[in-house]
């Protein structure tokens, strides 16, 4: 399917989130490009936000190096670190609290945004606490099942071919959760030894919660909180550039977790919170979060905020026809450049001979 054109639009609103665990590669060149002439196109305003969540692999250096690669790659936006805004500190600046009106852009720094979101879902009844190991699921999930139904692990095999053919991976994948902890109450939970912090009753069907503290006082204690799906729903949105998309609540993904219990709000829970809060009209990224906007169209419906528009990109595949990764060194912008390709040979495609 031909990606839909944009008619002049103002008040257009699209973001870069690069993830600085690493080096940018040709994937997200791509990707990001297409943000970046997707909100020229529009006339609209391009935000950088620094998707900073994992303590343990997030890195200064890398997010400076993502700001200075983009810029070589002559994208622009305009809010958020190295940001053309009028004042900011100049390319390749990375300084907290800066540029645009809906800073901080680091989400290391954007806990509180995440924390309201989350207890405006368990106020709503969205919410329970899962005391489950990665041991535990996997556990359960390798136990002998009734129904071997296709989906029933969480693979979908009804996405559009890749150009050329090639056979990919299930995307954006996790096995479904197999309910463990759903039904448990609050007090089982506790007794077990799973400790909450201030957490109210828990509902079992999706109604708010009476209980509730309305202070704003409730935090998510040392366990991974869940997002309850509607099992058996058919979420469905129309991709602009990949066309209609539908996935089923229960068999292509199940129960999802929006806060580790590390204390570390999830991707899908951050990412709704933040394109929210800055406004965003539409989200480009790569194809390989397919299921995660389904999950994420349930956040936004949770918490009675507006659905943006969607743009998924082809991803670009190395030589074997294996998705990128951030640890595939050789095609990193990093490399490429020290290598003298130029910025117009990496977004055309025509990479020199070898490469």
């Amino acid at each position: 399917m031909a990606s839909r054109s944009l008619s002049p639009t103002p008040d257009y609103r699209g973001r870069l989130a690069p993830s600085p665990t690493g080096y940018l590669h040709l994937g997200h060149a791509r990707t990001f490009w297409t943000a970046f002439e997707r909100a020229r196109a529009a006339g609209g305003t391009l935000a950088m936000r620094i998707e900073d969540l994992d303590p343990d692999r997030s890195r200064a250096e890398y997010a400076e190096a993502a700001i200075e690669d983009l810029h070589w790659l002559g994208i622009d936006w305009q809010e958020g670190p190295g940001s053309s805004r009028p004042g900011s500190p100049g390319q390749g600046s990375l300084k907290p609290n800066q540029n645009g009106p809906f800073a901080p852009y680091e989400q290391s720094q954007r806990r509180a945004v995440y924390l309201d979101a989350w207890r405006k879902l368990l106020r709503g009844g969205f919410l329970f606490p899962c005391r489950c190991s990665r041991k535990d699921l996997e556990a359960a999930l390798a136990a002998p099942h009734e129904s071997s139904a296709p989906g029933a692990h969480g693979a979908r095999s009804d996405l559009p071919p890749h150009p050329g053919g090639e056979e990919l991976p299930p995307l954006d994948d996790e096995p479904v959760y197999p309910g463990t902890c759903r039904s448990a109450s609050l007090q089982q939970l506790e007794e077990s030894g799973h400790a909450f912090a201030s957490s109210p009753p828990l509902p079992r069907d999706g109604t708010p919660v009476d209980g509730a503290p309305a202070n704003g006082t409730e935090e998510p204690g040392s366990s991974n909180w869940r997002f309850r799906v509607p099992d058996g729903e058919a979420i469905e949105f129309v991709d602009e550039n990949l066309g209609a998309q539908r996935f089923v609540a229960g068999v292509d993904f199940g129960d999802f977790v929006v806060w580790r219990r590390d204390g570390v709000p999830s991707y899908q829970l951050a990412c709704v919170a933040d394109d929210a809060a800055m406004k965003i009209t539409e989200v480009v990224r790569g194809e390989d979060l397919l299921k995660s906007t389904a999950r994420q169209i349930l956040l936004y419906r949770a918490l009675g905020l507006e659905v943006p528009r969607w743009f998924h990109c082809r991803l670009v595949l190395d030589a074997q026809g294996r998705r990128l990764a951030k640890r595939c060194d050789a095609l990193s912008l990093r490399a490429l450049r020290q290598r003298g390709v130029t910025p117009r040979q990496i977004i055309s495609g025509e990479l020199p001979e070898g490469v």
